[in-house]
């Protein structure tokens, strides 16, 4: 069994209050919860323009994580006005 946790740090540039960010955040949340992932905002829930998301990905081959992290970065950089600044990968 292998496991791979994903924490993005993300910069909304077009979100002026909390309320902005929440719908960008929350919807995307739900996106990637169909992927069969678990996710969860995991910091700077008090800042407008800065997220962090942390997910999760149990699967017994590495090809299948590898190929649900691209899925992931590629939905959140085409679909998203988002900006992701820092990218953390752990694989155990």
């Amino acid at each position: 069994m292998r496991t791979r946790i994903i924490s993005l740090t993300l910069f909304i540039p077009g979100a002026l209050t909390l309320k902005d960010k929440r719908q960008i955040i929350q919807s995307m949340i739900a996106r990637i919860r169909k992927l069969n992932v678990s996710v969860a905002e995991i910091g700077y829930q008090d800042q407008w323009q800065r997220s962090r998301l942390g997910m999760a990905v149990v699967s017994n081959s590495n090809a299948f994580l590898d190929s649900i992290e691209a899925e992931i970065i590629k939905l959140i950089e085409t679909q998203y006005p988002v900006e992701i600044v820092e990218t953390i990968i752990e694989e155990h």
